[in-house]
């Protein structure tokens, strides 16, 4: 490549700006992160119209599902995209997944309570995170193509707009909240930088493959996928993103009834956080190394997972949320980080593979943690109220009941938020001894050593 600061060429000739290929990127994973906290500012109110009047006792692994169906559509798109880049192109599948944010947003926005709404929300969330995955898809190689020499801190950094979206959406859902705007409103607002992106793509060129430009065969690039060590992270992934993304889109539903306030507030705390450390993150990488910071991050994360099922006031819960934030940080760009600079052979795929792993993950948690919550009401109805968890809500509903109902059932709801998050606590640990041991082995070797691809005829 050119070692001009403004265009470079690919292993073809082909020139390409790099800049703005990296702010094309930025506001495409902008989009990405908005619909996420959105979504999570939204799920109370989902939850309340569409299902806690005709499933009260299940109304929260419902609407769990339905926001689990976004990272099924995320998994199987990164899955089915990452190995399209080198065919189809980059540029073509971001026009798509423009495409879907917009189509599933249009979905979402339009569905009416009734029989069929739990399909139409499934279908609208599952096509937002087809968009979301195809975005995943073709941003984390071009960033492997564009920076050769500086994967990791490179990745950080344009993960670092992945909260960077989170805040924007939760502070637009936040102030609409509050204005007595209904969630489709907020939702709506996705649109904005998605078609932002799409017009942009008309008139940007991007390069080839990091793997297409070095020449690795496709056979190469699948034995990459099936190595020992690949596998091995590809099932810490699974874990690293469960402690990462699935509470966070549980954080205001579950959260506000600790802390005694709005939770998507701390989300967007925590995502602020994440937004100026990950700028940071090649210095500590160069300390630790990656896999040393993978060990750091995940002892914090389950610390801060445990002290979030704790709080009880906004003073906890906001330590709390630090502790996890930070622990958390780095997880998902690290770990795309390290697959592109152990196992670069493996190039999209192998990236793709990774996403998809974290989102079929996520997928799972969602509706998990939600069915964890129900059940830990149901429990602790019977524990404080000596009822169902049916008749202590119906009892709580009357307007001319006791505030000691009122208050039981808050406090049923405190302890089975907390009763969730201690569970999820548990995954992240698990990590300590996997990436401990990686740690140790590497630097029986000398430390850990990045391996670049040479380039292709």
């Amino acid at each position: 490549m050119s070692t001009d600061a403004t265009h470079h060429t690919d292993h073809t000739g082909a020139t390409f700006a790099r800049g703005k290929l990296f702010l094309l990127s930025v506001i495409a994973l902008v989009t990405a992160g908005m619909v996420f906290s959105i979504r999570a500012s939204s799920l109370k109110e989902m939850e309340d119209i569409f299902f806690k009047a005709s499933d009260p006792t299940h109304s929260a692994a419902l609407i769990g599902a339905v926001a689990g169906a976004a990272f099924l559509g995320f998994a199987i798109s990164i899955f089915v995209g990452s190995p399209l880049c080198d065919f189809m192109g980059m540029g073509r599948l971001l026009g798509l997944s423009c495409l879907c944010f917009i189509g599933g947003t249009a979905i979402a926005i339009t569905t009416k309570p009734g029989g069929s709404a739990y399909g139409l929300l499934w279908a609208g969330m599952f096509t937002m995170g087809l968009g979301h995955g195809l975005v995943e898809a073709v941003i984390n190689p071009l960033i492997a193509t564009i920076y050769p020499d500086d994967k990791t801190h490179r990745m950080n950094v344009l993960h670092a707009w992945w909260p960077g979206g989170i805040i924007f959406g939760g502070l637009i859902g936040f102030a609409m909240g509050a204005a007595g705007l209904a969630w489709q409103y907020k939702m709506a607002v996705v649109l904005i930088p998605a078609i932002t992106f799409g017009i942009m793509l008309l008139t940007t060129k991007f390069p080839a493959t990091e793997r297409m430009a070095a020449g690795v065969s496709n056979a190469d690039m699948l034995k990459e996928a099936v190595r020992p060590a690949f596998i091995i992270l590809l099932l810490a992934m699974l874990l690293t993103a469960s402690a990462e993304l699935a509470p966070g889109q549980w954080v205001d539903s579950a959260l506000t009834r600790l802390v005694g306030f709005q939770g998507i507030l701390l989300l967007v705390y925590v995502s602020g956080l994440m937004f100026v450390m990950r700028h940071f993150a090649g210095s500590l990488a160069h300390k630790l190394s990656p896999i040393g910071l993978m060990w750091v991050s995940c002892l914090l994360a389950a610390l801060g997972l445990v002290a979030l099922a704790k709080a009880s006031s906004p003073v906890t819960g906001l330590l709390a949320a630090t502790v996890w934030g930070i622990g958390v940080c780095y997880m998902w760009p690290t770990m795309l980080g390290i697959t592109s600079e152990r196992f670069p052979k493996g190039g999209a795929l192998a990236l793709g593979l990774m996403g998809c792993s974290g989102n079929i993950a996520i997928y799972y948690m969602l509706p998990t943690i939600g069915k964890w919550f129900d059940a830990a009401k149901v429990a602790s109805s019977k524990a404080l109220a000596n009822c169902t968890f049916d008749e202590l809500q119906k009892q709580a509903a009357d307007a001319a009941a006791a505030p000691a109902i009122k208050g039981t059932l808050d406090k049923v709801l405190a302890e089975a938020s907390s009763d969730a998050f201690m569970k999820v606590a548990a995954l992240p640990a698990v990590l300590l001894v996997v990436f401990g041991i990686w740690w140790l082995i590497d630097k029986s070797k000398g430390g850990y050593q990045a391996i670049k691809l040479e380039g292709g005829e």
